[in-house]
């Protein structure tokens, strides 16, 4: 496996594995599968500020993970919040971890020190992975989403590291 940063050739690949996340759970509240270029535009807009990661297995995106501005404020530039979603057909063989490790190492190089996870529940296997790695429960929403006719809750995951008392801007 080779992780490396996005491009935008990988837009379309993403957006596949992205698919059934939208169309078939509650995992992430968009309803609407968004288009090829719409992936494009995200891609670039992340890479302008934050890292975009692609796992690949014998040239194939198996899955991806990101970070994203956690609120947009000057005091919260020290934050982050991380997305991940893996291919179906490759969950369960360390790919999430694999980009978790390179995302983080990476935010830390640039100076972020608190990373965020949104949940969407149920999703134990979400929660397991980011307890493993030292993220804890900060909040809970309940009733906060509503998709395929029911409301869903949400969790929010933390994890902080001490570092630097000034912010590395990359």
């Amino acid at each position: 496996m080779m992780i490396r940063s996005a491009q935008l050739a990988d837009a379309k690949a993403i957006r596949d594995i992205y698919q059934p996340y939208v169309t078939d759970t509650a995992i992430t509240f968009e309803v609407d599968v968004p288009t090829v270029r719409e992936f494009e535009k995200r891609i670039t807009q992340t890479l302008a500020h934050f890292p975009y990661l692609v796992a690949e297995e014998e040239g194939v995106v198996v899955g991806y993970a990101y970070a994203s501005t956690y609120y947009a404020r000057a005091a919260y530039d020290w934050t982050v919040e991380l997305s991940i979603y893996i291919y179906k057909e490759a969950r369960g063989k360390g790919i999430g971890s694999a980009l978790y490790d390179a995302l983080e190492e990476e935010l830390k190089a640039r100076g972020f020190l608190r990373y965020l996870a949104c949940i969407a529940l149920p999703n134990e296997a979400s929660i397991a992975m980011h307890e493993k790695r030292g993220y804890v429960q900060v909040a809970h929403f309940p009733k906060i989403g509503y998709k395929f006719d029911q409301w869903h809750d949400i969790v929010w995951m933390q994890k902080s590291l001490e570092g630097p008392t000034t912010f590395l801007k990359k």
